[in-house]
């Protein structure tokens, strides 16, 4: 090339930059690689834990049953060390299924699947940081119950929890994550470390015809308070439990939706935890959460599959101030409906529909949340939500569970005896007030 011009010698780089781009350009035969689209089928919302809570875990598998809301054929599941001050060491992770007809925690061996995290079976998590687990096939029924046993080999503090989980976890001697039954050294109603399990769903549904429904799986979160948390022990009674049956069900949307609950017991829209000097909620408030306002890129926006969003938050910003928080922080209804157009806001900006909860009534509760100015409140706030327009939709949670004889109560029927929380009934009844078309 030693006599040809430089247009010459810039033409012949031209070619040749053509020919190797269209060797290393796949042909149209070539198969590309697989699209998997993940959906969240079990979640819940991790909280840090108040100084007074020295749980740790010393060579130790942590055993914990989840209910799943829709099917999959291949899971992956994602754990937290978000609130964690040091790295934390998992040493093995297996999930199953859990094996029909008991209450104990025994796994159908032919289900067990260990899992690994970028191919390797132990994982170190920086502090504040989630660890996604890579995918397992294992057939995931709808509204089933997996096993997923972690092994701590160092010692661990129990630093990221959901303290209030209704489920029952197990605790055992060593490594026993790949056993079918174990013997617990002690057993917890709290999830540890573990806050999702999504899925490779199944695309199709069955309809009340007996035909096959389709379209892309999706998941609707339920952002809330203890009312959206609460269940009787291990029964998985949630509203949102109740929900997951109906959407599979007749009127249900001709495609799978998963329902993530990201309830926390104690949690408000505005204010995080801040129990009073030497009160005696400084040894519980932390589990309350984050406000609604700081956890909802990771609790919503986050989750796979999104695309819908269900909130009930206001009660605790309404009852805990000048109860177990600061009397400086008492909100209007106002407040309420500030804080509510934030979540709208963020939800949109993210392309998410998003859906209001009304509050619920709570006169004469045991918790000392009830005054005729916290009432007013709520009534402001509910009267927002329901003729505004500015969430995508309204869920009257008020309508169908307060007292037609007095509407401050609660109906006597889906009380749980403290006048604020529902029992089964009325958690079946809030599932029934959520208008189906919202998913379809």
């Amino acid at each position: 090339m030693g006599h040809l011009t430089v247009r010459q010698r810039l033409a012949a780089l031209f070619t040749g930059a053509l020919l190797l781009g269209a060797a290393l350009t796949p042909s149209a035969s070539a198969q590309a690689p697989e699209s998997t689209t993940w959906t969240g089928t079990w979640a819940t919302a991790p909280t840090t834990v108040p100084k007074t809570d020295a749980t740790a875990f010393h060579d130790q598998t942590i055993r914990q049953i989840v209910h799943t809301s829709i099917a999959g054929s291949a899971l992956r599941i994602r754990l937290s060390n978000e609130f964690g001050k040091q790295p934390l060491k998992i040493g093995e992770v297996h999930v199953a299924r859990r094996a029909s007809g008991t209450d104990e925690p025994t796994i159908d061996p032919a289900t067990d699947r260990e899992l690994t995290f970028s191919g390797k079976s132990s994982v170190t998590i920086p502090a504040g940081a989630p660890a996604l687990s890579d995918p397992v096939t294992l057939r995931v029924p709808a509204r089933s119950e997996l096993v997923v046993s972690l092994h701590l080999p160092e010692s661990t503090p129990g630093s990221t929890v959901n303290s209030f989980a209704a489920q029952r976890s197990y605790i055992a001697a060593g490594n026993v994550t790949g056993e079918t039954k174990i013997e617990p050294q002690s057993v917890t109603e709290r999830w540890y470390f573990l806050t999702g399990v999504s899925v490779r769903a199944t695309s199709t549904r069955p309809t009340a015809t007996g035909s096959s429904g389709t379209g892309k799986a999706s998941a609707a979160v339920a952002l809330g308070d203890s009312i959206t948390a609460d269940t009787t022990l291990g029964t998985n009674h949630r509203w949102t439990d109740y929900l997951a049956q109906r959407l599979q069900g007749p009127g249900g949307p001709r495609h799978p939706v998963g329902v993530l609950n990201k309830g926390i017991s104690g949690n408000r829209l505005l204010h995080d935890p801040n129990p009073p000097a030497g009160h005696p909620s400084e040894a519980y408030a932390a589990y309350f959460g984050e406000s609604g306002l700081k956890r909802f890129d990771r609790d919503v926006a986050a989750q796979p599959g999104v695309r819908h969003v269900l909130v009930l938050l206001g009660v605790n910003d309404l009852g805990h101030p000048g109860n177990i928080a600061p009397l400086s922080e008492k909100v209007t209804g106002q407040d309420l409906i500030d804080g509510h157009r934030q979540l709208i806001a963020r939800a949109h900006e993210r392309g998410l529909r998003i859906y209001g909860a009304t509050i619920t009534p709570f006169k004469n509760d045991t918790l000392g949340f009830y005054t005729p100015e916290n009432a007013a409140a709520r009534q402001t706030f509910n009267h927002w939500l329901r003729t505004s327009g500015e969430y995508d939709g309204v869920i009257d949670f008020d309508a169908a569970l307060r007292d037609p004889a007095d509407p401050e109560r609660l109906l006597a029927a889906y009380d749980s005896g403290d006048h604020l929380h529902t029992n089964d009934a009325g958690r079946e009844a809030m599932a029934r007030a959520v208008p189906l078309r919202f998913f379809k």
